[in-house]
């Protein structure tokens, strides 16, 4: 498919993973498919007598599909990294078969930057193309459990990070690769090293933009504070002198969140919260850091095979 129209190195490097382009090629066309068919099924149901509507099993089935999806493809980063760490670099310099493209007027560098663009081209194509089938779904069962746009799965299967974390894998996978140069654990390295980025990055990913605040009065109702669709980080009491207390501080003193005690000086609620407006200002700062991560990795990964001479 792509080693058609590359040349030299890069023909080469597509040439011998054809079957892995096919596979992905093939499990994108498998999901557009169903998710164009379970759309369709979902959509204009009939109703049953007096009126009633039918249960929707094309809409449940592809609420079904969109979970899993979003939570499946929170490995395929992991999934890129071992695969270049592995079978791309790794079993090369483990069986000695490099030094065969070495005999062909081609250098280390030629012969790893080949590996690093055909795997780059593929995984920002792939993972595009799978977030854009992921949005198709999506965006008929966005809000529902485990399918808010916060959530883990979602954000990261919907948007440009999974393409960054993707690119973080190869770089990380032709780094370990070489470092290890054992195709079994290269493969295993890589995905436990992508995945604690991928965990550690998402621990921090809220704190990137600063939190919308707004304050209600006592007697209201936290839901009156924000938005339905923004996603809620902190609540809590306010006094007078805006010293934030605990949600519970005065349950544990009259047994009612409503009712303070006139010492406590209590003046009503906040709510910390990043509206829906932050996911793409976020998905971009995101994506800007572990590119940055990607582009050390790479760096690294071309001074050590630069070194290189067996």
């Amino acid at each position: 498919m792509s080693g058609l129209t590359l040349k030299g190195p890069y023909w080469v490097a597509a040439r011998q993973h054809r079957r892995a382009l096919w596979v992905l090629s093939a499990v994108v066309a498998t999901g557009l498919v169903a998710v164009i068919a379970l759309r369709s099924w979902g959509a204009n149901l009939p109703s049953g007598r007096l009126g009633a509507p039918l249960p929707n099993h094309g809409y449940e089935l592809l609420y079904f599909l969109m979970e899993y999806a979003g939570t499946g493809l929170l490995f395929l980063p992991l999934l890129v990294g071992a695969f270049v760490a592995g079978p791309m670099v790794a079993r090369e310099l483990e069986s000695g078969t490099w030094r065969l493209a070495l005999t062909q007027s081609t250098t280390p560098r030629a012969w790893l930057r080949s590996k690093v663009l055909v795997a780059a081209v593929v995984s920002v194509l792939g993972s595009a193309a799978v977030a854009g089938v992921y949005r198709l779904g999506w965006v008929k069962v966005p809000g529902t459990y485990q399918l808010f746009w916060a959530d883990p799965g979602t954000y990261v299967a919907s948007g440009p990070v999974l393409a960054a974390y993707c690119l973080l894998g190869v770089a990380l996978g032709v780094l370990v690769g070489q470092l290890v140069r054992r195709t079994l654990v290269s493969m295993a390295l890589t995905g436990v090293l992508t995945g604690l980025v991928l965990l550690g990055v998402g621990a921090l990913r809220w704190s990137f933009l600063p939190v919308v605040t707004r304050t209600m009065p006592l007697e209201g109702g936290l839901i009156d504070g924000m938005p339905t669709s923004a996603l809620m980080m902190d609540t809590g009491l306010l006094t007078s002198a805006g010293e934030r207390l605990p949600e519970y501080a005065c349950f544990e003193r009259t047994h009612n969140l409503r009712v303070c005690p006139a010492d406590m000086d209590v003046t009503g609620w906040y709510v910390d919260f990043h509206p829906v407006s932050h996911y793409w200002p976020t998905q971009l700062v995101e994506s800007s850091l572990v590119l940055a991560l990607a582009g050390v990795a790479l760096y690294a990964a071309f001074r050590l095979v630069g070194a290189r001479r067996a």
